[in-house]
């Protein structure tokens, strides 16, 4: 009761009272608050008169209330949602702990007397505890917690109970408008809001023997879910694709497709890939998020010493550029935004892609199209006659786009395009393997940048890190000038991230500029005097070197960086061995402790 006469007093008069603000910041705040409708709280913070720290602080202060750090808490999501996703969105409000007898609640707004009576008539009989949370630490948990699993897992029962009772399914339209009375719609569109949630890249639904498997791939790694009905894997490619405009007559062979939604506000472009497996269809879906816009090269992770350096290239009337990696690795990302910096009125510019990830002003973007015969060297053939100053192919795939991008880039062109290579040396010598004229490449080529993605550390619970022996010696086998009091990190886990240690990517990237001596053995196809050439470079930093300043940087860890080497070829045959015997080793260690605990 003593706390409730406490909250009886209006938060504005309480800040003034106590001099956290003076009475003409309250009346700027309530002026605003007219104006907006938005929580005081929340405006005191974003006209900068107190922090968020500072207003969490006073309030658990005056209402005598602990403060919570979720992000060093595991939540419970079967107490947590105990209050639903609506009301605890509504309130800001999070239940921590719960018995039958109480349930902790955390709130960023503990003085809200609504919220407080709405939840406790929600939570009865059992007694309301409060605690004081940092909202953007409940939104992160929301996010985790209220996950679209049970309302999918009903979906799909209701869906198969539809199936078995041969109920005339209406498979046709798009997720919006009428289609939003089918079962399948709403089962697909839990599915699309749950991966948006988690921010997946991709969606993999996959039929098996028993049932449907759905993974999402989250900052790199998939996630999976197993549905155990089977009847429903039919139905979700068949109306998927209708919606990629795809021949749903057609099963025995791969399609390809796209198409555009919006999800929780985000406008989500979505590139479909079928294909027939045993158990019938798979479907893997790229989601691109256009409501993010194009990324800067800086926004990539790209280093500004770097991106001063791809700036020059770019800057120069004709030659080619190279952006090389593994599929997933971001090239597209960063050819978009080398695109962006571009794309001036006084600049022609002409893209060839399979498909078109992006649509950009004042660019002319053509997709190919196998079926009707507009491969990438037809159009690449008819491109150059419509005078560009830039070129853009999608991937140099075969001798005839190799060719003919060569050929653009010496007659006046800037071309840029992606290859499919482990690193910057090799991707030059790939041209001259695909068919490419040695005496074009050494003349076309100006610079090559290959790059990955790793997985960033969680700034909510990183922590020094001792490496172990294993990978001490590991780095040091790739890494001779690893310093011995280096200091390095990992997260250790916390409800942000998911217990992963990782939120988020970061892209690595290595720049071969061309010189006179990797020129001259270009010429020659010398594979060993190119690669050596290269190496002697002392402004070159390969992809292990560069992912190695981000783990001292405190951006990464050790593990990613081992495992950014072991993609790339910069371990000997003997150091490959060395990885071995020592993986071999930590499985030996670990067998041994198991067996030591069951005697135990």
């Amino acid at each position: 009761m003593a706390r409730r006469n406490r909250l009886k007093m209006r938060l504005g008069d309480l800040l003034v009272h106590e001099k956290v603000i003076s009475e003409d910041q309250l009346n700027q705040a309530l002026k605003a608050q007219k104006t907006s409708g938005r929580k005081l709280g929340d405006l005191l913070i974003e006209l900068e008169y107190l922090t968020e720290q500072q207003l969490l602080d006073f309030l658990a202060q005056q209402l005598n209330l602990p403060v919570l750090q979720l992000s060093e808490r595991r939540l419970d999501t079967n107490l947590a949602r105990l209050l639903p996703e609506v009301q605890a969105r509504r309130h800001r409000a999070l239940i921590v702990e719960a018995d039958d007898n109480r349930a902790l609640v955390a709130m960023s707004d503990p003085a809200d007397l609504t919220a407080i009576d709405a939840i406790t008539a929600i939570l009865a009989p059992r007694e309301i505890e409060l605690a004081v949370v940092a909202e953007r630490q409940l939104y992160d948990a929301f996010d985790s917690l209220y996950r679209r699993t049970q309302e999918i897992e009903q979906y799909a029962s209701q869906l198969q109970e539809e199936s078995k009772d041969e109920t005339e399914l209406d498979l046709g339209g798009s997720l919006e408008g009428d289609g939003d009375d089918v079962t399948v719609a709403r089962l697909l569109k839990s599915i699309f809001a749950d991966a948006v949630q988690v921010r997946a890249s991709d969606i993999h639904l996959e039929p098996a023997e028993k049932g449907l498997r759905i993974r999402q791939r989250v900052d790199g790694q998939l996630q999976e879910t197993m549905l155990d009905e089977k009847g429903i894997a039919a139905a979700l490619v068949l109306r998927l694709k209708l919606m990629a405009s795809l021949d749903i007559s057609e099963k025995r062979l791969p399609q390809d497709g796209r198409f555009q939604m919006t999800v929780r506000g985000h406008q989500i472009d979505v590139r479909l890939s079928t294909l027939p497996t045993q158990w019938g269809e798979a479907c893997v879906m790229r989601l691109l998020d256009q409501s993010h816009g194009l990324l800067s090269l800086e926004q990539t992770g790209m280093p500004a010493a770097l991106a001063k350096k791809i700036r020059y290239h770019i800057g120069r009337p004709h030659g080619m550029i190279l952006v090389t990696g593994p599929t997933g690795s971001g090239k597209t990302t960063t050819l978009y935004g080398i695109l962006s910096e571009l794309n001036q009125p006084n600049k022609k510019i002409i893209t060839v892609e399979d498909p078109v990830e992006y649509r950009l002003p004042r660019i002319s973007q053509v997709q190919v199209n196998s079926k009707i015969g507009l491969n990438f060297g037809r159009v690449l053939r008819t491109t150059l006659r419509q005078d560009p100053d830039i070129l853009m192919v999608g991937e140099m795939r075969d001798q005839e786009t190799v060719e003919i991008g060569l050929r653009g880039a010496i007659t006046g062109h800037l071309v840029l395009s992606t290859l499919h290579t482990n690193d910057a040396i090799t991707s030059a010598m790939r041209l001259i393997d695909m068919g490419g004229a040695p005496y074009l490449v050494a003349s076309a080529l100006r610079a090559v940048l290959a790059q990955r993605l790793v997985r960033r550390i969680c700034e909510h619970c990183k922590e020094e890190h001792i490496p172990d022996t294993q990978q001490s010696t590991l780095l040091r086998s790739v890494l001779p000038k690893v310093p011995e009091n280096a200091t390095f990190y990992k997260g250790r886990g916390c409800q942000r991230c998911n217990f992963t240690g990782y939120r988020g990517r970061v892209g690595v990237f290595e720049l071969l500029e061309m010189n006179e001596p990797m020129i001259a053995a270009l010429r020659n196809s010398d594979t060993q005097g190119f690669a050596e050439a290269a190496r002697s470079n002392k402004d070159f930093k390969t992809l292990a070197e560069v992912g190695f300043d981000y783990a001292l940087e405190g951006i990464t860890s050790v593990d990613e960086v081992l495992t950014l080497a072991a993609g790339t070829p910069v371990f000997s045959d003997e150091d490959m061995q060395l990885m071995q015997e020592a993986d071999d080793l930590k499985l030996s260690d670990s067998k041994a402790s198991g067996k030591a605990d069951s005697d135990g």
